[in-house]
């Protein structure tokens, strides 16, 4: 079962936790081109299901972080996107191509934590393969990405440390200047200056040029600096897709000192996700219908509570913004 975003009419605004001056906003993206969109997406391998039933679709021109625990079906996700996997079933595509097809290909980039350079080519000679096999190549951008890490063009990619390639990698799939680039934790060995460094590169590349990316990253704090979308997923099922400030203010913390009477509120009429008692204090994390109960002091979660809350309980019921609904699903809404 899929749960849209619920109205949050009739909530008393002095007591729903609604920051002074913000808004609850739901804007329906459907009639947007979407980056990615997948339907009934599904990859099993011999021990079981990785992915299964994954629905969702993601606007052009969005940062969206993408978050799960290990063996959620994240890595999974981009393989099948990076035309790298094959689904058992159900589909996806990339501005409405499948990821084979010639026109993803050229508009796609993928960067896993393994980086796929030969290390016997020097840097200058990766960056001419780049630009032979690739229409859009731009030659500047690459190169400073390069220079910016004092890589030298004329080293072999095998004597490189971690961090080098990372950044030569970096460069090949910028200089191709993709529309979509898909991100396997591909910063992961990089000390923060330097992930701080490269992401603000990143960011300053896809603003430039419009670009959409899906960053896969197990650091919230590193996501949330970045990220304006969302995309969850547990046990092979997307539990969260939409945009990160509807996804949060769809969500409510009550919190009550623990052993008080006013302990574990009732949340009738609302669904909730989790209740957790940490520090003297009961919090519980609802998705409102409406109302809230009287007594509780009630709060926006912050990104980092929604997603743990989500992470410890799996089987949490999927919350899918109108618009992450894939284009068949949300027109059958609208109707």
């Amino acid at each position: 079962m899929i749960i849209s975003v619920p109205g949050m009419n009739g909530m008393n605004t002095s007591q729903d936790g609604v920051r002074p001056g913000r808004e609850h906003h739901v804007t329906s993206d459907i009639s947007s081109p979407a980056a990615l969109e997948a339907v009934g997406l599904g990859r099993r391998y011999r021990r079981g299901w990785a992915l299964r039933d994954c629905s969702f679709r993601l606007p052009a021109g969005r940062v969206c972080a993408l978050v799960g625990p290990n063996g959620a079906g994240k890595t999974t996700l981009l393989s099948l996107a990076a035309d790298l996997l094959e689904p058992s079933a159900g589909s996806i595509r990339l501005f409405g191509n499948a990821p084979r097809s010639g026109a993803a290909r050229q508009s796609t980039a993928f960067l896993g934590q393994e980086k796929a350079l030969y290390p016997r080519f020097r840097v200058d000679e990766t960056l001419r393969l780049g630009r032979e096999l690739n229409p859009s190549w731009h030659q500047e951008t690459a190169e400073r990405i390069i220079a910016e890490g004092h890589v030298p063009l004329n080293a072999r990619i095998g004597a490189l440390s971690g961090g080098q390639r990372t950044r030569v990698a970096f460069a090949l799939a910028l200089g191709k200047r993709p529309q979509l680039m898909l991100l396997d934790e591909p910063m992961a060995d990089l000390d923060p200056l330097v992930r701080r460094e490269m992401t603000s590169t990143l960011m300053g590349q896809a603003r430039e040029h419009g670009s959409t990316v899906v960053m896969s990253s197990h650091l919230v704090s590193e996501l949330e600096d970045v990220c304006d979308y969302l995309v969850l997923i547990n046990n092979g099922i997307v539990r969260l897709a939409g945009e990160v400030d509807t996804v949060i203010d769809s969500h409510r913390l009550l919190i009550t000192p623990a052993g008080s009477p006013g302990q574990g509120p009732s949340p009738a009429g609302h669904l909730t996700i989790e209740t957790i008692t940490t520090r003297g204090e009961s919090a519980t994390l609802v998705r409102p219908q409406g109302p809230l109960p009287d007594g509780p002091q009630v709060r926006v979660p912050t990104l980092e509570e929604l997603l743990l809350a989500y992470l410890r309980t799996p089987d949490a019921p999927p919350l899918i913004t109108p618009s992450a609904q894939p284009s068949a699903v949300a027109h059958e809404v609208a109707a």
